[in-house]
């Protein structure tokens, strides 16, 4: 199983003062940035296959990295054009994505508990899953996962006032694809570079795969563990102040 987590985006929303710019993946909580979180999580959970995509002062991820003398050392592939959005940074990585094994898609700014990573590994068959939270809070911003009859159907902000759906949520940013699966999904995006919309995000081609219909997706639910996507500066406070007590200690055990 290979972990592709992406960390290549500018994070603007944030608002970073000028002279503390930085990746959202070396924002720290509890004294260990997001990155560090991420492969100590994926560590425990049995993942050590791991590629960054990188792009927004990538060297200061690599430096990060250095410091903690990761071993084995993620790969690293870089997006010079990070800018445009991340269906082009998922592009870039086709090579990672289609080698072979379950892949895990993962977004690089979640603050999360173990058991959210537990939930998208579990099992030994390759799947296709995608993870729910029921207790997210209505608005513009989430990113919402709606199923019928266990079978994922929509993936979007903003749904249609027509949709039916007997359960919904917010997608926790993070997904499981078998071997065709992830196949599939590369073969998506790069279709939306060529006709140039690389500046979509990448979940808008993840819903073009569960709504096609070719491939079987599992749903897990998560709700009740904690997590937070941090995108603005509200979000760095509530992660701090709210998540970050919830989780479950992080073993930081030597590598």
């Amino acid at each position: 199983m290979r972990a592709i987590i992406l960390a290549a985006g500018r994070g603007l929303r944030l608002q970073q003062a000028d002279d503390r710019q930085m990746p959202k993946c070396l924002l720290q909580f509890g004294a260990m940035s997001l990155l560090e979180r991420h492969l100590r999580v994926l560590k425990n959970a049995g993942v050590h296959d791991i590629v960054l995509a990188l792009g927004y002062r990538h060297e200061r991820v690599e430096a990060e990295l250095d410091r903690l003398r990761w071993q084995p050392r993620p790969e690293i592939v870089l997006n010079p054009r990070f800018e445009l959005g991340s269906v082009l940074t998922v592009h870039t990585v086709a090579d990672a994505m289609t080698r072979g094994g379950d892949v895990l898609l993962m977004d690089a700014d979640v603050l999360y508990d173990e058991r959210i990573a537990n939930a998208l590994v579990a099992g030994q068959q390759s799947v296709n899953r995608v993870l729910i939270d029921r207790d997210f809070e209505a608005g513009d911003e989430p990113v919402k996962l709606c199923i019928s009859g266990g079978v994922p159907i929509e993936l979007r902000k903003q749904l249609a006032a027509d949709l039916k759906y007997d359960t919904i949520g917010e997608s926790v940013g993070f997904f499981r694809f078998d071997h065709a699966g992830a196949r599939r999904l590369a073969a998506l995006v790069a279709d939306y570079v060529a006709r140039d919309c690389a500046h979509m995000p990448h979940e808008e081609a993840v819903r073009d795969l569960l709504r096609e219909r070719s491939h079987v997706f599992e749903v897990a639910d998560v709700t009740g563990a904690p997590w937070i996507e941090i995108d603005f500066p509200t979000d760095v406070v509530r992660a701090a102040h709210e998540v970050l007590p919830q989780l479950q200690p992080l073993s930081v055990a030597g590598q």
